[in-house]
């Protein structure tokens, strides 16, 4: 499997919402968003018991019972101490007194008329924020600016023939996007075949993946017959002409709940329609489920359980993509949606074989479904119309590629066999808080976009406590200003790792922590490639056919997502990793999985 995610995490609300429509590029900014993407990456957060709501609950009882104002009743020194935590502990009494008077004043009556206006809905989807992040480096990399009326030229992909259907639909089930397609533009089968193929396997195996959320039956079969009566005319639209996919359950889709893996939120249902899935109609795709997000787009865990990894069903898949990654990995689609803020789509795809965008069999089915989704979304103002490069005609022979220390050098041997010119790289920035930067730039964007859900104190009734509610609680305490110098220091972040990118390519660790933030915050697409296995630790006595996978990240510079698709493709010619299938039929003798789990995921820490 292959996976690829944009990642951008930009330095402003509307810049987190973006939903990163490429399959393991984790981190290119040009991402195609929807309204409903808003949620792909946003969460709140709220006062509660904080130190903040303490200072303006002495201030109020001050300015109440002291007609002389704050200097009486000796709330100077509580004050100043509630000050300690904006890290203004600073200021003297007399001066912390007098700001918190005109806060009260000024402040707080600025800031509920803003919340009045933009923040009576949690999600925020109507009211995105007019700064906006742009990855872009202003190289060669991409292709060229794009005009208002511009048709875009799409990828050309490698003509199959000679393809046959296998008699065993676990093997129709396993079978890549241009393979599904011969069959299908053969008449082999049909659209409504596939559609009834996939919708049994994911009912059979969601019950020990907990992977799904909604399975969209009806919708389904009404599309699948669309597409079975276009190609009976003639009418071909493409290589995903009748081919059934799950999307996260961030997306809307007009009709069906689209839950954001929430308690809070199980029972909603968006009246619109997610630009991701409106592409993907109008190329004929099938939809055949909405598949899990952690809540909130925060992990694995959401309102109905836990995801678990069909390559070791003893863990659990990690990242809030775990539904599309998991089921693409099972077989229950050819490919799903996803998306990436910081790990989402990267630590999923890495432990589950594959990485938004889109989750895919294979590289060469990312740079399908990728080239079907791209472009700029009308509906978002962060996203931007990016001409990418083919990567079915890029020569790799002319491309200099580096490796790190921590690089699968399976990888750099066959790159190189093929031509590529490998050489010894290493990362070169002098910003040290780069995991700061990340959750700091995060947490306040989710925090705006969920503020309300925290003042409602639904963040009570959330499913992992130590996770966004504790996040978010901290971010209500984080200055404006300390938010910017994090801006300031991610644009000198930026500013070095573009200096210090000598090559057109580098391959690396894609789940070290400090990568996945430095990618997000910069704008690096990746490509997430199994490179093997490895046997589980702790197996039972019997054996068991459970394995660790083990992947690797091929990062290109922005806008340089075919240079990585290009790359792992070449990678896959003469490999067969991807093409592997999980063992959640035949697990082995004796191997029994305990319930719960006894290899517990930590939640994501931040490391400074």
């Amino acid at each position: 499997m292959a996976a690829m995610a944009l990642a951008s995490c930009p330095s402003s609300p509307i810049g987190m919402t973006r939903f990163l429509l490429c399959f393991a590029l984790t981190f290119s900014s040009w991402l195609i968003l929807s309204e409903s993407a808003a949620l792909c990456s946003t969460a709140a957060a709220g006062i509660g018991s904080s130190p903040t709501s303490l200072s303006w609950r002495i201030l109020a009882q001050s300015s109440s019972s002291n007609s002389n104002g704050f200097m009486d009743g000796g709330k100077g020194s509580e004050l100043r101490e509630a000050f300690k935590v904006f890290d203004a502990g600073f200021f003297s009494e007399a001066k912390v007194l007098k700001v918190a008077e005109e806060a009260v004043e000024f402040n707080l009556p600025i800031a509920e008329s803003n919340r009045k206006s933009v923040a009576l809905e949690n999600g925020g989807l109507q009211n995105p924020s007019c700064l906006v992040f742009n990855s872009e480096w202003g190289s060669s990399h991409g292709g060229g600016a794009v005009g208002k009326n511009a048709v875009v030229k799409r990828f050309k992909y490698p003509s199959l023939s000679g393809v046959k259907r296998p008699e065993n639909d676990e093997d129709v089930a396993f079978m890549e996007i241009l393979e599904l397609g011969e069959l299908l533009r053969t008449k082999q089968v049909t659209s409504h075949e596939l559609t009834t193929i996939f919708l049994h396997r994911l009912k059979r195996y969601n019950g020990a993946l907990e992977s799904v959320i909604t399975i969209t039956e009806d919708l389904a079969y009404e599309q699948a017959k669309k597409a079975d009566e276009l190609l009976a005319k003639g009418d071909y639209l493409g290589p995903l002409h009748g081919i059934p996919y799950g999307l996260k359950d961030i997306i809307a889709v007009p009709g069906y709940k689209t839950t954001w893996g929430s308690t809070s939120f199980k029972n909603q249902i968006l009246d619109m329609e997610a630009t991701v899935y409106q592409r993907l109609r109008a190329a004929g795709a099938v939809l055949v489920a909405k598949l899990v997000s952690g809540s909130l787009a925060y992990d694995d865990i959401w309102f109905g359980g836990r995801t678990r990894n069909p390559w070791n069903i003893e863990e659990f898949s990690t990242g809030s993509s775990a539904g599309p990654a998991s089921s693409t990995s099972a077989g229950m689609v050819p490919f799903a949606i996803g998306s990436e803020t910081a790990g989402s789509i990267t630590y999923p795809a890495a432990r589950c074989g594959d990485k938004l965008g889109p989750f895919c069999r294979s590289a060469r089915d990312c740079s399908i479904v990728l080239d079907a989704i791209r472009g700029k979304d009308s509906n978002d103002i962060s996203s931007r119309d990016v001409p990418l490069h083919d990567p079915f005609s890029v020569d790799i022979t002319k491309l200099t590629v580096g490796y790190l220390d921590d690089a699968e050098m399976e990888v750099v041997d066959v790159l190189k066999s093929k031509g590529v010119k490998m050489v010894p790289y290493k990362l070169n920035y002098t910003v040290d808080s780069v995991q700061g930067i990340l959750n700091f730039t995060m947490d306040v964007d989710m925090l705006a976009h969920f503020d309300k859900w925290q003042r409602d104190g639904l963040d009570d009734t959330y499913e992992a406590q130590d996770q966004w509610p504790t996040e978010l609680r901290r971010a209500r305490v984080i200055p404006a200003v300390d938010y910017l110098q994090a801006q300031r220091a991610r644009g000198k972040l930026i500013r070095e790792v573009k200096e210090g990118f000598t090559v057109d390519a580098f391959i690396g660790n894609v789940t070290d922590w400090e990568k996945v933030c430095l990618g997000n915050l910069v704008g690096l697409p990746v490509m997430v490639v199994p490179t093997g296995f490895k046997n589980i630790t702790d197996p039972p006595p019997a054996g068991t056919r459970r394995r660790s996978t083990i992947t690797t990240g091929i990062y290109a510079p922005p806008d340089g997502d075919h240079i990585a698709l290009a790359l792992a493709m070449v990678y896959q010619s003469v490999t067969d990793h991807h093409k592997q299938r999980p063992p959640i039929d035949n697990l082995g003798p004796d191997d029994i999985i305990p319930d719960p789990a006894k290899h517990i995921i930590p939640p994501r820490i931040l490391r400074l």
